[in-house]
């Protein structure tokens, strides 16, 4: 059994736009401080993987499916928290609440009445694990005027700022967003979403090589940049749009992609997986080197999480387009790169419960402080 004294416990859980799998971690706040104790990921059954895909891909589905859609991924989640507080002997009554950020199926931060779509119904958590859940966290910032992401930012400043240190986070999933962390602790971090991570990347192999991702980037290394292929995919306006600005696969899909390979079908896949690599590595250290004039230092570190972390080829092109920073694992900074987002929601609703309003308007363009996520109680 796990001892647990003088601390509450907080479990966050997250799929994010990637899909490969939901992670849920099991955290421990104690004196201002968060550890993690568990962690697991849990991939979604494969009807439910397709139905998700399907969804994103062609959001055109009807009331029914999306209901439906809803709580099949609200009881995959909640499966998941019971897996993990077993196999850590883990009481759920000893768990303060669980926060839930759900899986994206729409972002749309711009428009007339601009929203985001996170579905995992919480009322099915809440049911199923027995435990207060927290959920729906971008919708508040949303209807107080901002774009509802980047959230992660809040939680690289709580975790990894270090006094008189430059650093920035970047979080590689199916979409990358980087964090600046405010060198003052009581200073709000900035950052954004810069473009593609591992989204298009991800597409590409699975359909050439029927597996969900390229190990390690050895696929792409097997191939070369086609130059005139990637000048026009960094022609993408959004590249080229101010902060705060966010985005994901109602943008960068394979709709997208398709309609910019149209005039390059004698480019071979392999050809095509690096230069798809290579515009995740530019788009990222153009915005990290734009945005770093306003957070210049004579020395700065690149702290990487998400699956992109583990992309050796992405690192090390990383390395050699931004030499005058350190670039690295955030494992070594006290974290694995796999539970940053899903420890991001625990926190978060560590927060919530606290009725605590959080300024989130240089990341977001949120008016004013809200209280982000809605609380339903076990």
């Amino acid at each position: 059994m796990t001892a647990i004294v003088d601390a509450e416990l907080f479990i966050g859980i997250i799929s994010g736009t990637s899909m490969d799998g939901i992670d849920c971690a099991i955290t421990k706040l104690e004196s201002g401080r968060l550890c993690l104790l568990a962690s697991s990921t849990v991939k979604y059954p494969c009807e439910l993987r397709d139905a998700l895909f399907s969804a994103c891909s062609s959001p055109t589905i009807s009331l029914s499916e999306l209901g439906q859609l809803d709580i099949s991924v609200g009881k995959a989640f909640a499966d998941a928290i019971n897996q993990m507080l077993d196999e850590n002997q883990i009481n759920s009554g000893a768990i303060k609440a669980i926060g839930s950020h759900g899986q994206t199926l729409f972002h749309l931060p711009t428009g007339e009445h601009p929203f985001s779509l996170q579905i995992g119904d919480p009322n099915t958590i809440a049911e199923r694990t027995g435990i207060t859940t927290v959920a729906d966290f971008r919708r508040r910032d949303m209807a107080a005027g901002g774009q509802g992401a980047p959230l992660a930012p809040l939680f690289h400043q709580y975790f990894f700022h270090k006094r008189g240190a430059c650093r920035c986070v970047l979080n590689i999933g199916g979409i990358s967003n980087i964090t600046w962390l405010a060198t003052d602790a009581d200073s709000p971090p900035t950052g954004f979403d810069t473009g593609p991570g591992n989204v298009l990347m991800d597409l590409w192999a699975t359909r050439w090589l029927d597996k969900p991702y390229d190990n390690n980037g050895e696929w792409a290394a097997s191939g070369d940049v086609h130059q005139e292929l990637l000048q026009l995919l960094l022609q993408e306006p959004y590249f080229s749009v101010p902060s705060p600005k966010s985005t994901g696969r109602e943008l960068f899909n394979a709709i997208w992609l398709e309609e910019r390979l149209s005039g390059f079908r004698l480019v071979t896949p392999a050809d095509i997986q690096r230069t798809l690599l290579e515009l995740t590595a530019v788009s990222i250290t153009n915005a990290v080197s734009e945005s770093k004039l306003a957070n210049s230092a004579p020395e700065s570190e690149l702290l990487v999480c998400g699956g992109g972390a583990y992309n050796g080829l992405l690192m090390s092109r990383l390395q050699e387009l931004l030499p005058g920073m350190s670039v690295s694992s955030t494992q070594q900074y006290g974290m694995s790169p796999d539970w940053i987002e899903a420890s991001t929601f625990a926190w978060l609703a560590s927060r919530t419960l606290k009725r605590e309003k959080i300024d989130t308007g240089v990341l977001t363009g949120a008016r004013h402080p809200v209280i982000l996520g809605g609380v339903y109680f076990a």
